[in-house]
């Protein structure tokens, strides 16, 4: 499932324990990361103490970038104090995780339009996190982002449009600093509904002529018809 460029790692990446941890819930082992806020969960996950310290279970049927790591990614190009830009929000369940990862030093902007979203990302996330800027704009215009300023650390990408890959591209082009790591969900029936995903899933890495791709990870069982490419900028 996980295919892998043969790339180099970034050498400021935290060894993985910074990241997320393995615990065991409801029977069975799955990535969890450190509560930024003890005591509150956003989408009813599980809260596990583990050597005296709160995580927040991460469930891979909620959550692609979960989904990716229980397939076999060992390592999440981003960590402690990092800046993130994220596309396509929602209501903040894997953005939940990501500001957990990047802390109190971090910060993660959530870029979504939908105001049918909007008051459930602002409830569960934005009023209990500090590290998270709401951004409602349309990630089409990301010239239109005036809560978003200097060059991001990663840019994660999970938005439902034809030409995803070109909208995440052009938001790459205005924030991602170079060698800053791209998280590309390619939502293959919003792209086509007839090709296979393996040529759709080609398509759409062959558009990152300006990306070195790290890895193509298919995310099922998780997520029917869905998979994850992960890039670094070159320039």
């Amino acid at each position: 499932m996980l295919q892998k460029s043969g790339a180099k790692k970034r050498r400021d990446a935290l060894p993985d324990a910074s990241q997320f941890v393995w615990v065991r819930s409801g029977g069975r082992k799955m990535p969890a990361t450190e509560n930024m806020v003890p005591g509150n969960r956003v989408y009813k996950e599980r809260l596990v103490l583990q050597g005296g310290t709160e995580y927040r279970t991460w469930d891979p049927f909620r959550s692609k970038l979960s989904a990716a790591i229980m397939n076999g990614l060992g390592e999440i190009s981003i960590s402690n104090m990092d800046r993130v830009l994220y596309l396509g929000a929602s209501t903040g369940t894997t953005l939940s995780h990501i500001s957990d990862i990047v802390g109190p030093g971090g910060a993660v902007f959530g870029v979504d339009h939908s105001s049918r979203v909007a008051r459930d990302f602002m409830d569960r996330v934005v009023a209990y996190r500090s590290n998270v800027i709401p951004v409602m704009q349309d990630a089409r215009r990301p010239d239109e982002y005036f809560a978003v300023s200097g060059r991001m650390d990663a840019v994660y990408a999970d938005i439902s449009q034809p030409d995803q890959t070109q909208i995440a591209i052009k938001n790459c082009k205005m924030f991602l600093k170079k060698g800053g790591a791209f998280f590309l969900v390619v939502k293959v029936r919003s792209i086509n509904a007839q090709k296979s995903v393996k040529k759709v899933v080609a398509e759409e890495a062959d558009r990152l002529s300006d990306f070195e791709i790290l890895h193509t990870i298919d995310l099922m069982p998780y997520h029917k018809e869905h998979a994850m490419i992960i890039a670094s900028l070159l320039s």
